[in-house]
């Protein structure tokens, strides 16, 4: 176990974007137990500095791997095939055609009951990119194309954000 391993080399996962989360997050905290500073701490400075670097490490990866978003960017780029999420923001037609109708669906909705079923619309949109981007990663191997999709994800996630905020301000 080296700090440069992978994500899922460090964890002992197969380098997949399906994964149980169960899985993930016992693998976590098996990690957790051998690298915990608090278990260090009668040691030297140095020691104690490569259990704080060691935690950080797996808590970063932790993050990354338990997230389906977050792990299938990372995927793409493991596969070389960068998200460039602030440079390309190319989208197929018919996604820029949707989300234009969830913005003034959302712009117009004046109950919660009207922004919770735009939510409900984006929400499955969500699980079926999702679908794909996994179907892309682990059946296709195609990482240019599940980067595509997962640029996507990221607009939906900051979209349901949106949303968040809108039944806030309903108070919902």
């Amino acid at each position: 176990m080296q700090l440069s391993d992978d994500d899922f080399s460090l964890f002992g996962l197969p380098q997949r974007q399906a994964q149980d989360r169960a899985e993930v997050d016992a693998r976590w905290k098996a990690l957790q137990a051998k690298v915990h500073p608090d278990k260090f701490a009668a040691e030297g400075a140095a020691s104690q500095r490569l259990a704080m670097q060691w935690a950080v490490r797996v808590n970063e990866a932790h993050q990354r791997l338990r997230d389906p978003m977050k792990r299938a960017a990372y995927l793409c780029e493991m596969r070389g095939a960068a998200l460039q999420a602030e440079s390309n923001t190319r989208m197929p037609t018919s996604f820029l055609m949707e989300q234009m109708s969830w913005r003034e669906g959302l712009e117009e909705a004046r109950t919660a009951a009207e922004v919770e079923a735009i939510d409900a619309e984006v929400a499955a949109r969500e699980t079926a990119l999702l679908n794909e981007v996994q179907r892309l990663l682990d059946d296709e191997n195609d990482a240019a194309a599940a980067a595509e999709q997962v640029r996507a994800l990221m607009f939906i996630h900051r979209f349901r954000s949106d949303i968040d905020k809108r039944l806030d301000a309903l108070g919902q």
